[in-house]
């Protein structure tokens, strides 16, 4: 209980430690071995994918999203600035079902990260194939699936100054926009856990936290 407190309205250790009658390093151990712990539950992409064909799904939702950090010296501090969202932070890619149920979260990488770079490296579009699932996503993903016959993951019409939508296109983009709502409330349980306010832990360790409250997020809303 006194790390889901931290967890989730981001008490500082030292303040739940006096209020509990033990040291401050104690309760830093015991959030490192929760973290871990439940890190470890996480699903693996692969695995995650399957487990929704198998239970008659047939698409999911990605989507790229921002943790806020504070601000790092050096080349660090550079790397971890998003222009797109005009702050520090660390990227993560993340998979829904159709209902906006988390069902997966990427690793942290840095800021300035773009969603087709950080899904080609995870290689989503090859796992989606493997599972027999297809993706709908925004158009920060267009260009990542290049089968016109056979796309995987369906990202919609992109307007441009010489290249206006038919009402056709545009009725295909509200559509998805429909169908993509619900990813938004995917991050909004996982966001509801008030340490991502502002990350202040390392980096490094952030992969283990956000797959840790993955699992802890599901546990809420599924129960």
């Amino acid at each position: 209980m006194i790390v889901l407190a931290v967890l989730r309205h981001d008490q500082r250790l030292a303040d739940m430690a006096g209020g509990n009658n033990v040291s401050e390093s104690t309760v830093r151990r015991w959030r490192d071995e929760l973290i871990a712990l439940l890190a470890a539950q996480a699903p693996r992409l692969d695995r995650a994918l399957k487990k929704v064909a198998r239970q008659g799904g047939e698409v999911v939702l990605i989507d790229g999203t921002l943790i806020a950090t504070q601000r790092r010296t050096g080349k660090a501090d550079r790397r971890n600035h998003s222009g797109k969202h005009h702050h520090h932070g660390l990227h993560f890619l993340a998979l829904t079902d159709e209902r906006g149920r988390l069902i997966w979260i990427s690793a942290a990488r840095p800021g300035r990260t773009h969603d087709n770079t950080a899904a080609r490296q995870d290689h989503v579009l090859a796992h989606l194939r493997a599972a027999g699932l297809g993706a709908l996503a925004d158009l920060g993903f267009r260009g990542l699936d290049n089968d016109v016959l056979n796309p995987v993951i369906v990202t919609g019409n992109h307007a441009s100054r010489v290249h206006k939508l038919t009402p056709g296109q545009k009725t295909a983009n509200r559509v998805l926009a429909v169908g993509r709502a619900p990813v938004e409330h995917g991050f909004a349980h996982l966001k509801n856990w008030r340490i991502l306010t502002k990350l202040r832990t390392d980096p490094a360790r952030a992969t283990h936290l956000l797959r840790a409250l993955l699992v802890l997020t599901n546990l809420e809303v599924n129960r």
